[in-house]
């Protein structure tokens, strides 16, 4: 263990400072965003800038104490820290109040917070002492299924809770796992099953050439374009993707030649032919030479079109109206200016407003007269579009892309698995959050209310990220320490 006066030299003072700028900047953010002519001072505990500036106060001892704890501790400890919060995740779902129809903030007294926020550092150690384990390969079976229940144990509990938005961040840790090993075509499997369900959803009722969907038809001839793309680059075989190429090229060519003599047909039929016709071929060359990127590529054609006709009956039984809503607000499906589009349309106006340098601090109109609802949680970035303009804004995404930046930088030069796995986790979250975040407040994702770190108003997300960061900078300031985990 580190002694008292070798861990300040060691800890990494570049991110903690970056880590307080973060903060401060929040803090006159939330007091610009609950600001009005009649308000009192920042420091007032009356209002949201000075309550948390308390919450700001206690982050700060709270990384104080992280950084003082004994870094081989937080390994010892990895799996009761998890199994508590997932205990108190399950709680949380009988004993919450409901709120904006979600139970996920337990209330003790005066105060309340979200175990949800929590539940992500929790879930970071867990897989770092997993991934740590003496001999461990992550697609071994046995490991796989530990670490989807380590993962998905968490998500169900949230999900219960009607959180889905802070559910979907743990999506994240599909960016650990592929540092740690995973292949790339599961990350390209998941990015083209979004592609798929937009496509799916935003042009399923559209019809071409009288008969087509034209969403089923876009999906049908990706997945087909795809099989063949990864028969060149999976399999280098050149030919094999050439013969499916050129199956495809005359089917259409003969279809369209047909529709002259006023045939018609729907092209999804076309597409389906094709592909029953490249699964027998893919089987055939699979057995003939038993390489399995062969068979891979069946499964990923298979899997997707099972997924293009899982997303309507997902969209239309699963999600919630309000959830569907904003879905089709965000692909620009309806406005609903009024309802589920209101929110990201005030926040673009509040953003446009501000221009290239902003209206100046305590100077947004937008946001002074209440346009933006939750403009000093989720939406908190509105405020800084309209006050400091495009070049405030880029100026704080520019440090949240350094601080994670620097958070890979350190975790590629830890000497345990542990410390890298974990600082991975800190990344992915942090990257995750900030994007969605920003995203939503600009109309490109849809809104599924996360807070952007160190900004949005709330001392649950403050301490929950804070606990994140600094459990990695104390196992940090001891990678050189020949007695650290």
């Amino acid at each position: 263990m580190l002694r008292t006066s070798s861990l300040w030299k060691r800890v990494d003072w570049f991110t903690i400072l970056l880590y307080t700028i973060l903060v401060f900047a929040g803090w006159l953010s939330i007091y610009a965003a609950s600001y009005n002519f009649d308000n009192a001072s920042i420091f007032s505990f009356s209002e949201c800038s000075g309550k948390q500036l308390v919450w700001i106060g206690c982050a700060f001892l709270i990384s104080f104490i992280l950084l003082m704890i004994g870094d081989r501790l937080y390994d010892m400890f990895a799996y009761p820290i998890y199994i508590l919060l997932i205990l108190i995740l399950i709680a949380t779902i009988f004993l919450a109040p409901e709120i904006k129809g979600s139970r996920s903030w337990l209330v003790l007294g005066p105060i309340s917070f979200q175990p949800a926020e929590f539940a992500k550092f929790s879930t970071s150690l867990a897989l770092a002492k997993l991934f740590s384990s003496y001999n461990f390969v992550l697609f071994n079976t046995k490991n796989i299924l530990r670490t989807a229940i380590i993962v998905f144990l968490p998500f169900v509990c949230i999900i219960l809770q009607k959180e889905t938005g802070s559910a979907l961040v743990y999506s994240s840790f599909l960016l650990v796992l592929y540092r740690q090993g995973m292949p790339g075509m599961i990350l390209f499997s998941v990015f083209c099953a979004v592609v798929f369900f937009v496509l799916g959803i935003k042009y399923g009722d559209v019809l071409w050439w009288e008969y087509t969907p034209a969403g089923e038809f876009m999906v049908f001839l990706l997945v087909i374009l795809l099989s063949i793309g990864m028969l060149i680059v999976f399999e280098k075989d050149i030919k094999a993707a050439r013969n499916v190429f050129l199956v495809t090229l005359v089917a259409f060519v003969v279809t369209w030649i047909l529709s002259y003599f006023h045939i018609s047909f729907n092209y999804v039929y076309i597409g389906t032919g094709i592909l029953a016709a490249m699964s027998l071929y893919l089987i055939f060359l699979f057995l003939q030479t038993k390489a399995k990127n062969y068979l891979l590529i069946f499964v990923f054609a298979l899997a997707s079109i099972g997924f293009l006709y899982s997303v309507d009956y997902v969209f239309d039984n699963i999600l919630e109206h309000h959830q569907r809503m904003r879905i089709k607000v965000t692909l620009g499906m309806e406005e609903d200016l009024r309802g589920a589009g209101y929110n990201v349309n005030q926040s673009k106006i509040a953003i446009g407003s501000g221009g290239l340098v902003g209206k100046g601090f305590l100077n947004g109109t937008q946001t002074k007269l209440k346009y933006v609802p939750e403009q000093d949680t989720d939406f908190i970035f509105c405020t800084i579009g309209e006050e400091e303009g495009f070049a405030g804004s880029v100026l704080v995404l520019l440090l949240f892309l350094v601080l994670i930046l620097r958070l890979i930088f350190l975790s590629e030069q830890q000497r345990t698995v542990f410390a890298r796995v974990y600082g991975y986790c800190v990344a992915s979250i942090l990257f995750f959050h900030v994007a969605i975040n920003v995203g939503m407040v600009i109309g490109l994702t849809p809104v599924i209310g996360i807070p952007l770190p160190f900004f949005s108003y709330g001392g649950s997300s403050l301490w929950a990220f804070t606990i994140l960061l600094f459990i990695f900078l104390r196992l940090d300031a001891a990678k050189y320490d020949k007695t650290a985990i």
